[in-house]
């Protein structure tokens, strides 16, 4: 079971690239904070890319559920540091004994501190083709069309993602 931070569903949205994560064999949840900053703003707003996340929740792919109100979201909440939807995504998967999909760093070493683990949008795509579930063509277009969407890849970790799907491919 996969819960979903903002960032992986806005630069896969922005992409137009969401259904890849349709391929993903688990449950895949979205916290109400996260569908809100994401959807619900982002819709307002505009967004082309929390319109398509919305129609994915729509088809069923996504669940959107509350994080309980736990003695550890009582203690992120209290770390100004992190955001209200980071607190949601590192609860639920705390509670559910899922996998905090997320991209920023600070989430990812708080929830290493807590003992939950984490993957990134670029492991997904990795797996996805590991598990020939994706080609490693689409999973590096996917992966310069969410750089060109704005998403951040250190150039060594972009160097070894290429490297790594040329392996797989």
């Amino acid at each position: 079971m996969f819960v979903f931070d903002a960032t992986p569903l806005i630069y896969l949205g922005t992409a137009d690239q969401l259904q890849v994560l349709s391929h993903l064999d688990c449950r895949r949840l979205i916290p109400e904070r996260v569908y809100d900053e994401v959807v619900t703003a982002g819709v307002d707003a505009g967004y082309p890319d929390a319109r398509r996340v919305e129609q994915r929740v729509d088809a069923g792919e996504f669940d959107v559920v509350s994080a309980p109100e736990t003695t550890l979201f009582d203690r992120l909440s209290n770390n100004p540091n992190v955001s209200n939807a980071d607190v949601a995504v590192l609860t639920l998967a705390a509670d559910r004994n899922a996998t905090a999909v997320m991209d920023d760093a600070y989430g990812r070493d708080i929830a290493d501190v807590e003992g939950i683990n984490t993957r990134g949008t670029a492991y997904l795509l990795l797996s996805l083709v590991r598990d020939d579930r994706l080609s490693a063509t689409d999973a590096r277009a996917t992966l310069d069309e969410m750089l060109e969407a704005g998403w951040y890849c250190q150039p060594d970790l972009y160097a070894r993602l290429l490297t790594k799907l040329d392996e797989l491919g």
